[in-house]
């Protein structure tokens, strides 16, 4: 763990010594061997599970490939950011990435906490650097309204998680993730144990989000920066299905009929977000929107935990994670080039810049769920473990399907077929930063379907 860590810590150095002609360069390069570094927590051992740096940071199966989600995710932000931020003040360049920097720190320590209240003051904790990046490089004025709406929802959401996590340590004396993971004698049967239930549930609940509480994320999305719409929908929404997976297995007893109201309020979403996505005009709204239809089968799939449903979660939002971030910067590549999000005056783009079109075809074909991305992989274990659990479900996971597909396609085609307006013929060229950038995005989710049980070994 602290292999990792520290020069996480010591890249905060990096930025704010280096020369500013070398500045993203040696920040990405630094970030980029750390990522490199991350990749050995997939070496865990199938027998003991849990893999200890000291009594309060591990790693096991179900947390290490978010933490090296995190990790890669740092040097792609630094390197889809490099282009809007170098115009500004270095003072500015350098306070941006060390938020990066920080926001990364908090998670790794949020992902392999071993005891619940160090996790619950970790995911507290990176509301800060994303509210401020949010705030402060955000493009509209509505940025503050954003931030207000991110900041509220989260903090609402999580306070009786406090509370609950406070009784739990009062009742059993421990909230250790290693001790929760075995079956607890509790007696939850009173009324009062049932508003312990939710309480435990609603911040990872919107956090993901769920949809109902879901309104937060297509305001913060809209309004945030490349880096923080990358963050966002890549790692902070997982935050909320991690959550979920660690506290749920002692809630047993009364998920069983609790579970409901949240069941349909996610699978119901699934449909209700997606039919929002064809009436968009705004593409990164649209983007948003797509995740909170995502992350409604995620919760779906958490709360009726069986193994594959567990599987199925975990491996979409691992793939989840890669293709909405990597969306999120082919719209900013957009962005930068038209500066404006609406999705009519992108038209015929894939006559000027064809190989980012190819780009959007790939990445939108993996968001609709084709083989072999695993996203297919995720939604088929998914809708397979909701239709044992209830035939009904098949009717509303169907159709949010062929949804998720329908809007895929009409966001391809807004953005790239079509004749090409004037004011497109004048545009700069892709960059080869782009492309790597898309690259680094696309063949990690392609080389993860040839060993899928790296990402859902925690089931087996």
């Amino acid at each position: 763990m602290l292999k990792v860590l520290i020069p996480t810590i010591m890249l905060l150095l990096t930025t704010w010594y280096s020369p500013m002609k070398w500045l993203w360069t040696t920040t990405t390069t630094h970030s980029l061997l750390i990522a490199l570094l991350s990749l050995l927590w997939f070496k865990w051992s199938a027998d003991v599970g849990w893999d200890f740096s000291n009594n309060y940071l591990g790693t096991d199966p179900l947390s290490a490939p978010l933490l090296i989600l995190t990790c890669w995710l740092l040097p792609l932000m630094v390197l889809a950011s490099q282009n809007h931020i170098s115009a500004e003040p270095i003072v500015r360049q350098r306070t941006y990435i060390t938020l990066l920097i920080s926001l990364q720190a908090f998670l790794i320590l949020a992902f392999s906490a071993t005891e619940m209240i160090m996790f619950y003051v970790m995911f507290e904790a990176t509301l800060i650097p994303t509210l401020i990046i949010i705030t402060r490089w955000g493009n509209q004025t509505e940025r503050l309204n954003a931030g207000t709406y991110f900041l509220f929802y989260t903090l609402m959401g999580s306070m009786p998680l406090l509370v609950a996590l406070l009784l739990l340590q009062n009742n059993l004396g421990s909230v250790s993730m290693i001790i929760l993971q075995y079956p607890q004698p509790l007696a939850l049967s009173s009324g009062a144990d049932k508003f312990w239930w939710v309480a435990c549930l609603l911040a990872f609940l919107v956090k993901m989000p769920l949809y109902g509480v879901h309104l937060w994320l297509p305001k913060a999305h809209v309004e945030a920066p490349i880096a923080g719409s990358m963050i966002l929908a890549a790692i902070l929404l997982k935050l909320g299905g991690y959550g979920m997976m660690r506290i749920i297995v002692m809630l047993d007893p009364l998920t069983k009929n609790m579970a409901y109201p949240f069941l349909i309020l996610a699978v119901w979403g699934v449909i209700m977000t997606s039919s929002i996505c064809l009436r968009q005009t705004d593409l990164k709204s649209l983007i948003a929107y797509s995740s909170v239809s995502h992350m409604g089968l995620v919760a779906s799939a958490i709360l009726i935990q069986t193994p594959w449903s567990f599987a199925g979660a975990i491996t979409l939002m691992i793939a989840h994670g890669l293709i909405s971030s990597a969306l999120f910067c082919l719209a900013n590549t957009n962005y930068e080039r038209i500066h404006s999000r609406t999705l009519l005056l992108a038209r015929g783009i894939q006559i000027v810049l064809p190989l980012m079109a190819a780009w959007w075809l790939i990445t939108n074909l993996a968001n609709l769920a084709l083989p072999p991305t695993p996203n297919l992989m995720g939604e088929l274990l998914i809708i397979t473990s909701l239709f044992n659990w209830s035939n009904w479900t098949i009717l509303l996971t169907g159709v949010g399907v062929l949804i998720t597909a329908s809007y895929s396609l009409y966001m391809f085609l807004m953005t790239q077929r079509g004749c090409s307006s004037e004011h497109l013929l004048s545009l700069n060229p892709s960059y080869t930063r782009e492309h790597l950038l898309l690259s680094l995005h696309l063949i990690p989710m392609l080389l993860l379907i040839s060993k899928p049980e790296l990402i859902w070994g925690w089931t087996l």
